[in-house]
């Protein structure tokens, strides 16, 4: 994942054609993501990624989200994002790595994907079961950090052999790692060992999906 400096200068690089004659400038890029330019000072000092103004800078140029955040070139842009997959993504969403969060529900918006990247979510043929949304919280820190997009497969609900699952329980939507105990109940467990480990009964939590993917800044 590329610093949000080095993000910046990307943009600068793939704009600097729609304004010949023009050096882009920080307050350009801010302008174009539609953030303020103190806002957009701090992000850059934080290091902190604004997803979700990527996404729609990404979608209005036709340019895989993926192929920016990961470090490609311009250059290395024109060919690869030719070819481009979709995902729902549910911007208004978020699953909790800590409180409860809302549910699905209507309200997504069309994700751009590489090829490259959809092969690591398991390929062209699992698209249409994946589905994009956000991360909040902290309990699952480091694997996934607060203001992360995460990709939840639905066709994948079996817990047998462990995983990092999408479950709604009476306290919300949740991100938590799941391991089936032998005695039937589920062990609701915590990446941040702040967090104690929960035991629940299978009938309940809905799982919703396995975690297959993200975007975010903690590797």
């Amino acid at each position: 994942m590329k610093e949000f400096a080095d993000i910046v200068e990307e943009i600068k690089d793939i704009v600097s054609g729609e304004l010949p004659g023009k050096k882009v400038f920080d307050k350009d890029v801010a302008s174009l993501l539609g953030i303020s330019q103190m806002n957009f000072a701090t992000l850059k000092k934080r290091n902190k990624i604004p997803y979700e103004e990527l996404l729609n800078f990404c979608a209005k140029r036709s340019i895989a989200i993926n192929w920016l955040l990961f470090g490609q070139s311009p250059e290395s842009l024109i060919e690869p994002t030719n070819k481009f997959y979709m995902v729902r993504y549910f911007s208004e969403i978020s699953a909790s790595a800590g409180g409860g969060a809302d549910v699905f529900d209507e309200g997504s918006e069309p994700m751009m994907l590489s090829g490259n990247f959809v092969q690591t979510l398991g390929g062209e043929q699992e698209l249409r079961f994946i589905e994009a949304i956000n991360v909040s919280g902290d309990s699952m820190e480091p694997t996934f950090s607060y203001g992360d997009i995460i990709f939840v497969n639905r066709s994948k609900k079996d817990i047998g052999r462990g995983g990092i699952f999408t479950i709604n329980t009476e306290g919300g939507l949740f991100i938590k790692r799941l391991h089936k105990r032998i005695d039937g109940k589920i062990d609701i467990i915590s990446d941040n060992k702040e967090y104690p480990v929960q035991t629940a009964a299978p009938d309940a939590i809905e799982i919703i999906g396995r975690v297959v993917g993200r975007f975010g800044q903690v590797d």
